[in-house]
């Protein structure tokens, strides 16, 4: 699957990422019939009504547990910033590979362009979503295979919504998309992403420093917000180092 999409990414096929899940689900899916264990099975269904709607007002039972249990709000506390330091990383690597950060000096350089509606955006689908009693609705890194062909506008978010949710009755026929088949597809998102790191000034020991840290913690804890807290604290230590205490915001 990486190989497939590798190539079809080299070739400039528009959609290649989509292309290398298709493939690699067909391939998986005849290798599976073939007898190799561990492969994406046929699909049983097209579509399904069969709906779970077990959690949908669920966090309401959990309210009255915020008066007798105080602890809660650290917990929403961690949460918020867990979500926030996420989407951050996201924004930044999403926005900075579809070229939405200003260099023009309207603002501070570097800053993101209608950062503030992103994060509104992010935060009411993530309120939402928990009422509905769904997995988090949050930005995904994943963006990035859509700004890779061309996508920069709120289209292309909203055809991606109205495609998630015809999934929902297409259950059954994309259930042979396994993660073995979106692994591939995000190493080769891994893969653009890495590009941006000659953006860092590797000849400053500050900022390669918190750099490096970031982006290994990120893998080794398997944790974008992990990766940024560590980043922060390595920096902030650097530049106590260095001598520059005054200079951290």
């Amino acid at each position: 699957g990486i190989l497939i999409t590798l190539l079809l990414l080299t070739k400039n096929v528009p959609g290649a990422v989509f292309y290398g899940l298709v493939v690699t689900a067909v391939v998986g899916i005849i290798a599976g019939v073939c007898g190799v264990k561990g492969m994406p099975k046929i699909p049983t269904g097209v579509i399904s009504f069969d709906f779970d709607f077990s959690l949908v007002g669920a966090f309401a039972s959990g309210l009255g547990e915020l008066t007798s249990h105080p602890q809660c709000y650290v917990a929403i506390f961690s949460l918020l910033f867990v979500d926030f330091f996420d989407t951050a990383g996201t924004l930044v690597a999403v926005c900075n590979r579809a070229n939405l950060v200003d260099e023009t000096g309207n603002h501070e350089k570097g800053e993101l362009i209608n950062a503030e509606q992103a994060f509104v955006a992010d935060s009411v689908g993530t309120c939402v979503g928990a009422v509905l009693g769904t997995s988090t609705v949050t930005s995904f890194v994943e963006s990035t295979s859509g700004v890779e062909v061309g996508g920069r506008t709120g289209l292309t978010a909203v055809t991606t919504g109205v495609c998630f949710l015809l999934s929902v009755f297409f259950s059954p026929l994309l259930s042979c998309v396994t993660s073995a088949v979106t692994a591939p597809a995000l190493i080769i998102v891994g893969i653009l992403m890495a590009q941006q790191l000659k953006g860092i000034e590797w000849d400053n020991i500050v900022y390669a420093a918190s750099g490096f840290v970031t982006v290994i913690f990120m893998i080794l804890a398997y944790s974008i917000s992990n990766g940024i807290a560590i980043g922060f604290i390595t920096y902030t230590v650097s530049m106590i180092g260095v001598g520059k205490i005054k200079e951290i915001k």
